[in-house]
């Protein structure tokens, strides 16, 4: 390939994408980018308030746990610390290094794996911010199934990691298709990833019940805003002028 030819790839690598369609279709991403942003901050400070004031869904945190530690089993303990791993701290960052490294090399447009990137860096920077200003209690020690933890407890940074990789990773790419179908299965293999790593972090005693739904929410208003910056940036009408290159190769990327 000529010098030419290289630094076109380049400089075609990061013009962001942009694609076709009807004036409904646009609002629709922009009214559902609305809709989950404003359930999930509804559902986050909702829950904040409870934790704040040791009320609404916080007073469920204990029954919950004291059920949880019931259904406890060797089998079940290895399954969910394969999960906490894999969402952990050390394995969630390779995988999205990994799954945004390769993607941005093999598709034209590098616009959505650096949209994914920068979605898990803000999710990672909330969850810092609002643990230690509220500083929250984790369960106690000696229910902790997988090593001590003295870190603060509200949020989850391992359930929110996990639902901002699934859920943003679900919309940049089902986003493109064409099939309801595989969107909805896709979308729903996500959600199941998220309650499993929900579920492990709490049956390994490291989370109240209460902090896992509000990892949730607080991810619902990442991926609205995802949502909203996408469609603003590459969602075009017929006929609208048109700022970048439009990917015709989009789906396949």
């Amino acid at each position: 390939m000529s010098k030419q030819g290289r630094w076109r790839v380049f400089h075609d690598k990061f013009v962001v994408e942009e694609r076709f369609m009807e004036p409904g279709a646009r609002k629709g991403l922009y009214a559902t980018a609305i809709i989950l942003a404003v359930i999930g901050a509804t559902v986050f400070f909702f829950t904040l308030a409870g934790v704040l004031q040791h009320d609404g869904l916080a007073s469920a945190d204990g029954e919950a746990q004291k059920w949880l530690l019931t259904t406890r089993s060797g089998a079940l303990t290895v399954v969910m610390i394969i999960l906490a791993i894999i969402f952990g701290p050390v394995g969630l960052p390779i995988i999205v290094l990994v799954v945004t490294v390769a993607w941005g090399i093999m598709a034209k447009h590098a616009w959505r794996p650096i949209l994914l990137a920068a979605a898990m860096l803000t999710g990672v920077g909330l969850a810092q911010l609002i643990g230690r200003s509220v500083e929250r209690e984790r369960p106690p020690v000696d229910q902790m199934l997988f090593g001590a933890d003295q870190t603060f407890s509200f949020p989850s940074g391992h359930v929110l990691g996990a639902s901002d990789f699934l859920l943003i990773t679900a919309f940049l790419v089902f986003s493109r298709r064409r099939k309801p179908k595989t969107t909805v299965v896709g979308f729903v293999f996500a959600i199941v990833g998220v309650i499993l790593a929900s579920v492990s972090r709490l049956y390994l005693g490291y989370h109240w019940l209460s902090d896992a739904v509000a990892s949730v929410a607080l991810s619902l208003v990442v991926l609205g805003a995802v949502i909203a910056v996408d469609t603003w940036r590459t969602a075009r009408i017929p006929g609208e002028e048109v700022t970048g290159e439009l990917s015709k190769a989009d789906s396949q990327d």
